[in-house]
């Protein structure tokens, strides 16, 4: 495995020795490695990842090491580097549509698992896709509350839509399972509940014994505040299904990808610039790996380095923060609080940056070059 020539022993001592210029987003596989074995410890189910949260091969390379061998995909190219880590990989391609050249390849690798919610997504699997051991979830969605955005409006069918595409799944000679999602950094518990015994409801009324239930991702990582406890929702998926089910319930899975990595990583831009008001312009930005800011909570874990190395503390004010494009848009869209001391050549470190960072981040205007340092540990 390649992690690098050097492992620093934290951000920190990566900082004091080399200053850099760009972006920096450190890695510490010690940390996604025992996220991941609290997953697999705690939540009673199978465990997958959803490769769209980071994608970096490092990241997928010490998941795979520390066990992990199932893997939610939504794309060939994402297909393609997965098993090109892990050949024998288990892969569900949960993004519900495809064209048709995509639905093909998936079925000369040997995806395991497919989800739908529409009948003519559907029929291009029924065409290309061999029955024999293949699954197809089909995707729930409900008005639920409890995330920072609704994954509904995008992809799932109501419970009326959903029995009748399990019906017929099941007369093609599918696998029959169903899947949801309850949306990002969901904190409610009751949410999976609601979609459990619906899901329940969904099965009896189509008369089919259900294989599996996907409860998704949705799990939330620690951006503000206290960390979340997932505990609860385990509790609450292992519950429900059981109370829902009686005593021939589904097996569960789940897809985890910001609770999964997001910790594991710690974003560091440095200030490029402390304008005349007071603004602070980092070399980092809305185009790069701070572009999910606008669309969930802001990420309030934020610590302050010099180039030394040094903790820059004392008074905070809040401060506007820009992006280094040339863009107007490209500013954090809430102040950050931030040491009085700051300057000019500090770095501001966002911690649980490991989600949607480094995977959404653009060229735009030459900027967005993050590179990936190993850290044994990401306490400063």
């Amino acid at each position: 495995m390649n992690i690098g020539k050097i492992i620093w022993e934290n951000p920190v001592a990566y900082l004091r020795h080399k200053q850099p210029d760009h972006p920096i987003s450190f890695f510490a596989p010690k940390v996604l490695a025992a996220t991941f074995q609290n997953f697999r410890q705690e939540f009673p189910g199978l465990v997958t990842y959803a490769v769209k949260a980071n994608a970096d091969p490092v990241v997928l390379e010490n998941l795979v090491t520390a066990g992990l061998k199932a893997f939610d995909v939504a794309s060939p190219a994402e297909i393609k580097l997965v098993r090109g880590i892990l050949p024998d990989a288990v892969l569900h391609y949960n993004n519900p549509v495809r064209s048709v050249a995509e639905v093909k390849f998936a079925a000369s690798v040997g995806v395991a698992s497919f989800s739908v919610d529409n009948f003519s997504e559907l029929a291009k699997l029924a065409m290309y896709v061999p029955t024999s051991n293949v699954e197809i979830a089909v995707r729930l969605k409900l008005p639920v509350a409890g995330a920072a955005y609704d994954f509904g409006a995008k992809f799932g069918a109501d419970p009326q839509k959903c029995a009748e595409i399990l019906t017929e799944v099941d007369r093609l000679g599918f696998i029959p399972s169903l899947s949801f999602h309850p949306g990002t950094q969901c904190t409610d518990p009751s949410a999976w509940e609601n979609y459990i015994f619906v899901a329940a409801d969904i099965a009896e009324k189509a008369g089919i014994r259900l294989k599996r239930l996907n409860v998704g991702g949705g799990f939330p990582s620690h951006r503000q505040g206290e960390k979340p406890d997932l505990q609860p929702i385990f509790t609450a998926i292992s519950s429900s299904v059981a109370k829902a089910f009686g005593s021939q319930p589904p097996s569960v899975i789940c897809e985890p990808g910001r609770a999964m990595v997001a910790e594991a990583l710690t974003l560091a831009p440095k200030v490029k610039a402390i304008i005349d008001s007071g603004d602070i312009f980092l070399n980092d930005g809305l185009y790069g790996g701070l572009a999910e800011l606008p669309t969930i909570e802001a990420n309030a874990r934020i610590k302050v380095y010099s180039s030394n190395g040094a903790p820059v503390s004392g008074p905070r004010s809040e401060r506007i923060v820009f992006g280094p494009t040339c863009d107007s848009i490209d500013m954090l869209p809430e102040t950050a609080k931030l040491p009085d001391a700051i300057k000019e050549g500090d770095y501001v470190l966002f911690q649980g940056m490991g989600a949607y960072s480094t995977a959404i981040t653009t060229g735009f205007n030459g900027y967005g070059q993050i590179e990936l340092v190993t850290v044994q540990s990401l306490s400063t």
